[in-house]
C-alpha cells in the first residue's frame, strides 16, 4: 500500500453527511479522502431524491396554478406528456450543485476517490475502482455517510418499469394517468400529492388511518382534504395482500378483504434503511440495529471509537439539514472537540401539495410535558395575503404552555410553510414568549401574519381562564 492511501479521516460518501464532514476535517488540517461509488458527487439527495423531487414539485404547483386560473388561460397537460418534460430543469439544478461540490472538494484538497469500499478492519478499506484493481486505504478515523436505500417488503415486486420505489419513481418516461401509491410516510404523501397536482389520479393505500401520522390530526386532516379535492383518493387502515403487473396493461394490488385497486403504475414507499450494501461493516466490529440503521452516541460515534456515522445511516431525522450538521459533528468528534449535544431545535418540512412543516413540540408532546395547553390558531383564509395568493387551505398553530406565555412549538400547513418555520423557529431559539409575537409588526399582506394572528389567539384564552 502506498503512503498516499493513508490518511487521518476517510469520508465515505458525499451526500449532504459526507460533504460536511469532508470539509470540516480538511478545515482542520487533517488529510481526507471522501469515498464515492457514483460518478457524480452529492448522494441520493442531489441525484435521486430531494432535488429532482422537489423540483418536479415546483412544475406542478406551476401546473396546478394554471387549473385554477382557467378562466385566463387555455391550458392542458398532453395525455403522452414526458417526465422529462415536467423536470426539465432538473439537470441543471444538479449539474450545477455537482459543480459546487467539486469546486469545494478541490478547495479544500479532499482527495475524491471514485469506487466502492469494504472495511477489511477498522483501520483499513479495500475499494473497488472501476477498470482498476482493488486498492487498499488506511485512515485513523472514518465516517460512514452512505445514506439510505428504498426499503423493499417481500410481497412487492420491484420491476422499475411498471411498479417503482422511491429511487427509481422519476425514471418513468410518461406521466401515468393512474398511480397507486403505498404508504403513508413523508415520502409517500409527497410524491402522491405532487402526481395528484399533475392531474394524475392517485390511490394512496395505507395500513394507518391516516397519513403522517407523526403529525397532529388538524395538519393531517387539511392535507387529506386538500389531496382529495385534487380528484385523488386516501384508503386509510387496510394491508395489501399481494402487487403484481397484469402483463398487459395494469399494475394490481390485492387489499385484505378482497378489494382490488388498478393503476397504470405503482410506487411502493416503505420507508428507507441503511444503505451499508457491500461495505462489510461487520469486518469492522460494527452491525445494524432491529430498526435497520447505524446506532450512534449524541457525537455521532459507533460502538467502534475510530468509526463515525451521520446522516440517512443512522437513521431519523433523515433530513438534508440535519444530516449536514451531523457530517461537521462526526468530523469535530473524530477530532475530540465536544460539541454537545445536537440541537433539537430543527424544523422538519414535508414538501407535498400542501406543504406540512414543525418546530418544537406538537400538542401531545406538549400537553404530556406541560398539562393544559393552550394552542392558538391562525387560518389562511383569514389572512389577506392567502386570499391573495390563493392559499387559503392553510393553518399555523402555536402551542403555548398553560398559562399562554411559553412557546413550546409551531405547526403549519399550507404554501410557504418550509419557510414559514423559521420564524417559529428562530421564537423558540431566542426563547420568545407569546406577547413578542404580538408586539412584532409583520410586513402587510403576508401570510408571516399569522403568527400574530395565532399569538392574539393564545392572548385571548389566557384572559378568559
Amino acid at each position: 500500500m502506498s503512503s498516499e492511501n493513508q490518511y487521518d479521516i476517510i469520508i465515505i460518501g458525499s451526500g449532504p453527511a459526507g460533504q460536511k464532514a469532508a470539509v470540516q476535517a480538511a478545515k482542520a488540517g487533517k488529510r481526507v479522502a471522501m469515498i464515492e461509488a457514483d460518478k457524480v458527487l452529492g448522494g441520493a439527495c442531489v441525484h435521486r431524491g430531494t432535488i429532482p423531487s422537489k423540483t418536479l414539485r415546483e412544475n406542478a404547483l406551476r401546473i396546478a396554478h394554471l387549473r385554477d386560473h382557467a378562466e385566463l388561460f387555455s391550458f392542458s397537460l398532453r395525455p403522452d406528456t414526458e417526465m422529462a418534460a415536467l423536470i426539465d430543469n432538473m439537470h441543471a439544478v444538479i449539474s450545477a450543485h455537482d459543480e459546487y461540490i467539486h469546486k469545494q472538494i478541490s478547495r479544500n484538497k479532499i482527495n475524491r476517490v471514485h469506487g466502492r469500499a469494504s472495511f477489511v478492519d477498522n483501520k483499513t478499506l479495500t475499494v473497488d475502482v472501476p477498470g482498476g484493481e482493488p486498492e487498499i486505504y488506511k485512515a485513523d478515523y472514518f465516517v460512514i455517510a452512505t445514506g439510505s436505500i428504498p426499503r423493499h417488503v417481500d410481497n412487492i415486486e420491484v420491476d422499475h418499469e411498471y411498479i417503482y420505489d422511491s429511487d427509481s419513481i422519476l425514471s418513468m418516461m410518461y406521466l401515468p394517468q393512474t398511480l397507486t401509491v403505498l404508504g403513508g410516510g413523508v415520502i409517500a404523501s409527497e410524491y402522491a400529492s405532487i402526481f395528484a397536482s399533475l392531474g394524475v389520479r392517485v390511490t394512496m393505500i395505507d395500513r394507518y388511518p391516516r397519513p403522517l401520522g407523526f403529525l397532529d390530526a388538524d395538519l393531517t386532516d387539511r392535507f387529506v382534504h386538500a389531496f382529495e379535492a385534487s380528484g385523488a383518493q386516501f384508503i386509510p387502515n387496510v394491508n395489501v395482500q399481494r402487487v403484481y403487473w397484469d402483463g398487459v396493461s395494469q399494475v394490481i394490488t390485492e387489499l385484505e378483504g378482497g378489494r382490488i385497486v388498478r393503476s397504470e403504475k405503482l410506487l411502493s414507499a416503505a420507508g428507507r434503511v441503511a444503505n451499508v450494501e457491500g461495505l462489510c461493516i461487520e469486518n469492522a466490529g460494527l452491525s445494524l440495529s432491529e430498526r435497520g440503521i447505524i446506532p450512534v452516541d449524541k457525537h455521532c460515534k459507533t460502538v467502534v471509537d475510530n468509526i463515525y456515522a451521520a446522516g440517512d445511516v443512522i437513521g431519523p431525522p433523515s433530513l438534508a439539514s440535519a444530516s449536514m450538521e451531523q457530517g461537521r459533528r462526526a468530523s469535530l468528534g473524530a477530532l475530540g472537540i465536544d460539541l454537545g449535544e445536537m440541537t433539537d431545535m430543527i424544523p422538519s418540512g414535508i414538501y407535498a401539495i400542501p406543504e406540512l412543516s414543525t418546530v418544537g413540540m406538537n400538542e401531545t408532546q406538549a400537553g404530556e410535558g406541560y398539562g393544559d395547553i393552550i394552542v392558538g390558531y391562525a387560518r389562511f383564509e383569514e389572512i389577506a395575503r392567502g386570499q391573495i395568493s390563493g392559499v387559503q387551505d392553510g393553518l399555523l398553530k402555536i402551542i403555548s404552555c398553560p398559562k399562554g406565555k411559553k412557546i413550546l412549538g409551531v405547526a403549519i400547513v399550507g404554501e410557504g410553510a418550509t419557510e414559514l418555520i423559521h420564524i417559529g423557529q428562530m421564537a423558540l431559539l431566542s426563547n420568545m414568549e407569546v406577547d413578542g409575537l404580538v408586539e412584532n409588526i409583520f410586513n402587510f399582506p403576508t401570510l408571516a401574519e399569522a403568527y400574530r394572528v395565532a399569538a392574539l389567539h393564545i392572548v385571548g384564552q389566557r384572559s378568559a381562564r
